[in-house]
């Protein structure tokens, strides 16, 4: 596929949508939407056999949601991803982690969207103050077992396909070093 042209459609501090004219490979022309937005860390904080999730209202679904921490850092776009990863923690837990373990990259939606996500084993914990933006201050935090986190699924309190996917992650990644 060939881009001819890009237009920017909208712009705010977190994403851009563009509107990209291109050529397909039989020659024919069309356009593309695209989001735009910063990679992100997503961190599944592991005490034993406790996850620690965060829950918070998520405008688009008009519902609160659990899901493991995670964000981006508009204007830190060169941030190290584990250093990013580190942040989202403390700032949405206050937990602090010793040993940080890289276990993969997500990308989001790769139909519309640029997102990539890096995905973070934290261990080795210890609590401390959180620091949340303005955005995040209906946020709640809670330990879960791994046996209740996975009837969340089922029982859909957990949809976040990021959450799930990282999840999915951890499980293989145990796998892999046992």
């Amino acid at each position: 596929m060939q881009t001819l042209g890009t237009r920017q459609v909208y712009e705010n501090p977190w994403m851009t949508v563009r509107e990209d004219r291109i050529r397909r490979q039989d020659g024919s022309d069309g356009i593309y939407a695209v989001i735009d937005k910063p990679t992100y860390a997503l961190v599944i904080p592991l005490d034993g056999d406790r996850l620690h999730m965060v829950e918070q209202f998520r405008y688009p679904l008009g519902l609160r949601r659990w899901e493991f921490p995670q964000g981006t850092a508009p204007g830190m776009a060169d941030m190290p991803p584990v250093d990013l990863a580190a942040r989202e923690l403390r700032e949405e837990t206050g937990l602090r982690a010793a040993t940080m373990t890289e276990l993969g990259m997500l990308d989001v939606a790769p139909g519309l969207s640029s997102q990539r996500g890096h995905v973070y084993l934290a261990t080795d914990l210890t609590e401390g103050p959180h620091e949340r933006e303005h955005e995040e201050q209906d946020m709640r935090t809670a330990w879960v077992e791994r046996k209740e986190f996975e009837a969340m699924i089922q029982r859909q309190d957990v949809t976040d396909a990021q959450t799930i996917a990282a999840y999915l992650m951890l499980l293989m990644h145990e796998r892999s070093t046992s």
